[in-house]
């Protein structure tokens, strides 16, 4: 009987000493679990205490190296911390301060050309968008009338033979004698031949008049560009002065860039300028030409009763005027046309920016962005060097009046010839 207790307590003890076994966590705990004492008493229950493993400790380098491990995550925030301040930084000087607008046009010149007789036209050289050359023929008017008052004209200068023999008759009669003539006569004879002078002159005016209302039936092209919104028809009447075709001037293309005012202290004239046209990636290469010097004021029209009308503005809220900002086109990519009124991205950029690095850039922008930009010494110029090219149509001059010896040689030979054998 005494046995078979004896068998059970170790079996029991042994059950909890695996158990014990399983919860340690190292080797160490489980090598150190008390031994159970064989012959206790049958109701009696085995506590094995379950401790903890004291911790290790540290020697010099292991403090060390966590210590460094610390101070490598505080120090690596802090970068992080640094580098997401400076991105910050940075995208607001890029969006907020730096010289640059979505607020940009293509512009150019058009001109409007109007004929400078009137007519029917007759004949139409160009087509819609045909680009032309200048002094081409974009269409003729009739010209019958004109070749009819041209040749009328060449009649009417056939005058010159009244005009050289009444010059004839009157140096013969300013050399008789008061037996033969009169000085009565002798005026009338003067004054017949001065009156037959101014109808010639006359005369050649009409003339040389109607010529060049002749050549005037053929309106050319004064510029190098496009035909654009063509709309007239053969059979259209065409009133002198008043335009009827436009030609856009090919040579004529600039940006406009409106930019506010809080930027103009980075724009600079002579500064590189990149205009990025929508849906091309490409930027447009040139430079600030000019700056305009005045925008319209609301506040300075006059209201009711002549007195100043001024709008109401809000304290806390300023909206800033845009400036416009005239870009002269240097380089136009491959591909990339160039049609008035396309809308552009446009940017500045300094004459230095081009020969610094990207460390002395970023410290630059970071410097205007805590200390403000600065104004450059002869930024805007009073006297602007930009000078527009010389352009001028070829003016029509009077020609020289012709004498009635060349109109009519050998008509009037003189007073001390004898009469002529017909």
């Amino acid at each position: 009987m005494g046995m078979s207790v004896s068998e059970d307590t170790a079996s029991t003890h042994d059950a909890q000493l695996a158990k014990a076994r399983d919860r340690g966590s190292d080797g160490a705990n489980r090598s150190a679990a008390p031994t159970p004492l064989v012959g206790t008493e049958p109701d009696a229950k085995l506590d094995l205490p379950l401790t903890s493993p004291a911790p290790a400790r540290l020697g010099p380098r292991g403090a060390a190296g966590d210590f460094l491990v610390k101070l490598g995550k505080h120090l690596a925030t802090f970068a992080i911390a640094l580098v997401a301040l400076l991105i910050a930084a940075l995208t607001w000087q890029q969006y907020v301060t730096a010289p640059w607008t979505r607020d940009g046009t293509v512009r150019v010149q058009v001109a409007n050309i109007a004929p400078q007789v009137s007519g029917q036209i007759s004949d139409i050289r160009v087509v819609d968008n045909q680009f032309v050359h200048k002094g081409d023929v974009l269409y003729t008017i009739e010209a019958f009338d004109f070749e009819v008052a041209q040749l009328t004209g060449v009649a009417t200068v056939q005058r010159a033979a009244d005009l050289q023999v009444k010059q004839v008759e009157s140096e013969r009669r300013q050399h008789l004698t008061n037996l033969a003539t009169t000085v009565e006569e002798q005026q009338i004879y003067a004054g017949n031949a001065v009156q037959a002078k101014a109808a010639l002159d006359a005369a050649q005016q009409q003339l040389a008049q109607a010529e060049v209302n002749l050549k005037r039936t053929r309106v050319l092209s004064p510029v190098n560009g496009y035909v654009t919104n063509l709309l007239m028809r053969v059979g259209d009447f065409a009133h002198a002065g008043t335009s009827n075709i436009s030609v856009i001037d090919a040579d004529s293309f600039w940006i406009d860039g409106y930019f506010e005012e809080t930027k103009m202290a980075r724009v600079c004239v002579g500064d590189r300028a990149e205009a990025k046209l929508m849906g091309y990636a490409q930027p447009i290469i040139g430079h600030v030409g000019t700056v305009t010097r005045g925008i319209s004021a609301s506040n300075a029209a006059a209201g009711t009763q002549g007195l100043p009308n001024v709008d109401p503005v809000y304290t806390w809220v300023r909206l800033a005027q845009r400036v416009p900002v005239r870009v002269a086109v240097d380089n136009v990519p491959h591909g990339v046309p160039l049609v008035s009124g396309m809308t552009a991205t446009v940017t500045i950029r300094r004459a230095t920016d081009d020969h610094r690095n990207w460390f002395g850039r970023m410290r630059m922008e970071l410097s205007d962005l805590f200390n403000g930009a600065l104004p450059r010494q002869n930024c805007m110029p009073v006297f602007t060097s930009q000078r527009a090219p010389s352009e001028s149509l070829p003016a029509e001059t009077v020609p020289p009046a012709i004498s009635p010896e060349q109109i009519n040689p050998g008509l009037a030979p003189g007073i001390d010839l004898s009469p002529r054998n017909r």
